[in-house]
């Protein structure tokens, strides 16, 4: 081997060997969720288990389990300073989605899905749970609840005509506002004093 290329290897290997290290695959160990910027332990290809800082989108956030996949850039080519910059768990991703679908999810199987046609499912597996101090439903043709039981601890107001399997509360309010009875001599009684309002 020539000098030349000696010189050439001596002077190139540091590089090399950092570019090597730059991006790298590795599976969670731990995860800190204390932290301003979320930490996770991960143990990279060939090497022992290192803390990097882990980079979410704003307004979205996640607690992955041990054993979920990531992918790691070491910041200057230095391993002392890691950050994860994709976490994914191919054990408890939803598959079969369409093309353009987006399904946000757990590992209990709850989901977020928006799916093709404008259409938003939400899958929860014990309870859906809002708080919030007015929630407004603006819904051009209706309501459905497939339940067999809908429970109010406060009262309950329609501007228009409530209706159940017979008929109208309006209905019920003429039928008694109208009302009369059979006199004990004959004849009938007049319609109610008070009418149901």
């Amino acid at each position: 081997m020539s000098d030349q290329r000696r010189t050439w290897q001596r002077m190139m290997g540091p590089v090399w060997r950092r570019l090597r290290l730059l991006v790298s695959r590795g599976v969670l160990k731990l995860v800190d969720d204390s932290l301003k910027l979320q930490g996770v332990q991960v143990s990279l290809l060939g090497g022992e288990p290192a803390w990097a800082e882990r980079f979410q989108e704003y307004g979205y956030t996640s607690h992955p389990h041990p054993g979920a996949e990531a992918i790691v850039a070491a910041v200057g080519g230095a391993r002392a300073h890691l950050v994860a910059l994709s976490v994914d768990d191919r054990r408890y991703r939803p598959k079969g989605l369409k093309a353009g679908e987006v399904c946000l999810y757990t590992d209990e199987g709850d989901e977020i899905r928006f799916k093709r046609g404008r259409i938003i499912g939400v899958k929860a597996g014990s309870k859906l749970d809002v708080t919030a101090p007015e929630a407004v439903f603006n819904s051009s043709t209706s309501v459905t609840l497939n339940t067999p039981k809908v429970i109010a601890t406060g009262d309950i107001e329609a501007a228009g005509q409530v209706r159940d399997g017979v008929g109208t509360m309006q209905g019920m309010r003429n039928t008694y506002n109208g009302h009369d009875h059979g006199g004990d001599s004959g004849g009938t009684t007049s319609t109610p004093n008070q009418e149901m309002g």
